[in-house]
């Protein structure tokens, strides 16, 4: 029989941190959830794409925005901005960057189980 879940992301599974920003991640029904809190002055292709070592984020993300704002590209040219109270579905191949001065803070459903770790060799 299974048995009601119930974890907190202030006491996160994992926590990966990068320059400007830090991912929580939390284990939880066989899935992953990870917020994601993106400081000023953050953009994915300067501080996440040297850890991820691919051209642009290959992570497809499916999230709820807390806080703050993301402008996200995609590679085919496509832009948008996210802001807090969007839902937003990101396939892969984009760049995202933090716009003003309030930290962007999202929770991701899909897209964080890889999200800011070194390729395996």
């Amino acid at each position: 029989m299974k048995k009601i879940e119930v974890k907190h992301m202030d006491s996160p599974d994992e926590v990966r941190k990068f320059e400007k920003g830090q991912v929580d991640l939390v284990k939880i029904g066989g899935g992953v959830v990870g917020r994601a809190v993106f400081q000023p002055g953050w953009k994915w292709s300067e501080h996440v794409k040297p850890i991820a070592k691919t051209k642009s984020c290959e992570a497809p993300h499916f999230q709820y925005h807390v806080s703050g704002i993301l402008k996200v590209i995609m590679d085919d040219g496509t832009e948008a901005e996210l802001r807090a109270g969007d839902v937003s579905y990101l396939p892969s191949g984009h760049d995202a960057w933090v716009v003003g001065n309030e930290p962007a803070v999202v929770v991701d459903f899909q897209g964080m189980m890889e999200y800011a770790k070194s390729p395996r060799k």
